[in-house]
């Protein structure tokens, strides 16, 4: 079984969080925060960073921890460590990507009641994330082990 590690960021700017879309027609249509592998020696919250400047041309500063995610698939495990973060500076601009296939259409900053329809990832943003970020994540969450559905 392979296994892979990977940094997302939960972006928030003025209470909005920002996700990007990831839509490959006949394959996959989710929205999701900026992640992917960390690379070589690169520390979880520098993957994370850089994920959400290669990903949407933000800048941001993780804060903290959010949520530990477990995925599980034919491919393997992947183990995705959400950190919630600052938005520091810059706009939204997906057509500098460097990953190959990620197929990253668009992006956005979203309230929790302007959502995107559709997959959304991690699935909390849909509901106990907005009452976990008023207790300020004095801890990670581990969140339950799952199927991939892509």
């Amino acid at each position: 079984m392979k296994h892979r590690i990977s940094a997302g960021v939960l972006a928030l700017r003025d209470d909005r969080v920002l996700l990007v879309r990831h839509f490959r027609a006949n394959k996959h249509d989710f929205w999701a925060g900026p992640g992917g592998g960390a690379e070589g020696a690169e520390e979880l919250c520098e993957a994370a960073e850089r994920e959400a400047f290669e990903e949407a041309g933000i800048r941001v500063k993780p804060r903290a921890l959010a949520y530990i995610d477990e995925l599980v698939d034919d491919w393997g495990r992947i183990v995705k460590f959400w950190f919630l973060a600052d938005y520091i500076s810059g706009e939204i601009d997906v057509s500098a990507n460097p990953a190959e296939g990620e197929s990253i259409s668009e992006a956005g900053w979203f309230a929790r009641e302007t959502l995107p329809q559709g997959h959304v990832f991690p699935e909390v943003l849909r509901d106990r994330f907005w009452d976990d970020l008023k207790t300020g994540f004095p801890a990670p969450i581990k969140l339950p082990l799952r199927q991939s559905i892509f």
